[in-house]
């Protein structure tokens, strides 16, 4: 499991690591780098274990991030701090190291680590904070993925559905920090949930939404939507396959309104999506028409991005239609010769 929480798009870091980094690269003493750490905010640490775990988890090192995640846990809690802070750091660190004995697939592991770090947020059940609830909506994120890949569907859906919740909680308060994640746990709903109709649900509720993101935050949330867009586009595919074409294309014209609010001008992407619309809305009686003028749109797209793959889709899909209105065949191999 290479994507959960880890990953670069999931919680964008806002703000500059400054000693933390400085402290980590001189390889600094575990005792030093607590003392940064208490003088920094709660999101600067966060950021700053996050990316550093991935940077190690990438470079082959999960086990010595681990290791490393262990131990400064461990003396944090030698020091006896009860406060707010201390148990936040310390549920974020084994929410981390949670994530990477998932990324390291060793699930029994990093389901045991996340158990406990629920058991240690659970004795402040109350608290609608934010390091709390971004720790929270992270970790659970994070089980559901180690469930579905386990093949635990129900449990999977129960904690994507409430990591989702509470990542629109904190997208409302920052859009900035939180619509990437909030929309990438929507995403997740594709492979995650096996209900088609709680599927379409949580789609069809991102969509306002989502233009919010991407207005307010022009970096992580356009990333993220990228990823919505692309579960969106699959589900179609899936959908078409099993001859549900109305559903598909619902779920393509989706895809499309979102991809034209981050790319005004037509891109590969857009030129499959559109031709996957097309063709299902060509299937239909009541949008045949529409799919034909989709399609004669799009061959020209595609010959302008010298797709000739699409091309050839668009022709065939075409010249099987009963009420084609002309022989595109004939001009295949003028414009692709071999």
């Amino acid at each position: 499991m290479n994507a959960n929480s880890l990953e670069p798009l999931f919680i964008p870091p806002t703000s500059d690591p400054g000693p933390l980094a400085e402290l980590a690269r001189d390889k600094a003493a575990l005792g030093e780098l607590r003392r940064a750490v208490d003088s920094v905010p709660f999101n600067t640490v966060y950021d700053f274990m996050r990316s550093a775990a991935l940077d190690m988890a990438n470079r082959g090192m999960t086990d010595k991030a681990v290791g490393y995640i262990s131990d400064f846990d461990e003396m944090l809690t030698r020091a006896g701090d009860s406060n707010i802070r201390s148990l936040d750091i310390h549920a974020a660190m084994m929410q981390i190291k949670s994530a990477l004995l998932a990324m390291a697939g060793d699930f029994d592991e990093a389901l045991s680590t996340a158990a406990a770090t629920l058991r240690l947020l659970a004795q402040e059940p109350k608290r609608k904070d934010e390091p709390f609830l971004s720790v929270l909506a992270s970790l659970l994120y994070d089980i559901a993925l180690i469930h579905n890949e386990r093949g635990e569907y129900k449990q999977a859906e129960r904690s994507l559905e409430k990591s989702t919740k509470l990542f629109d909680r904190l997208a409302r308060i920052d859009a900035a920090r939180y619509g990437a994640p909030h929309i990438l746990s929507v995403s997740a709903v594709t492979t995650v949930y096996r209900s088609r109709s709680k599927q379409a649900e949580a789609l069809a509720a991102i969509q306002e939404q989502t233009a919010k993101y991407i207005e307010e935050v022009q970096s992580g949330a356009e990333d993220a939507t990228v990823k919505l867009i692309d579960a969106l586009a699959e589900e179609g595919r899936t959908l078409a396959k099993m001859g549900k074409n109305r559903e598909a294309i619902q779920y393509f014209s989706k895809a499309m309104r979102s991809l034209t609010r981050i790319e005004p001008d037509l891109t590969m992407r857009g030129l499959e999506i559109s031709v996957d619309l097309g063709i299902a809305l060509l299937s239909q009686k009541a949008t045949r028409e529409k799919g034909v003028h989709l399609l004669n749109t799009m061959l020209h797209k595609a010959t302008k991005l010298r797709a000739s793959d699409q091309y050839e889709r668009i022709c065939e899909a075409l010249s099987h239609d009963k009420e084609g209105t002309f022989d595109i065949l004939s001009i295949w191999h003028k414009i692709f010769p071999r």
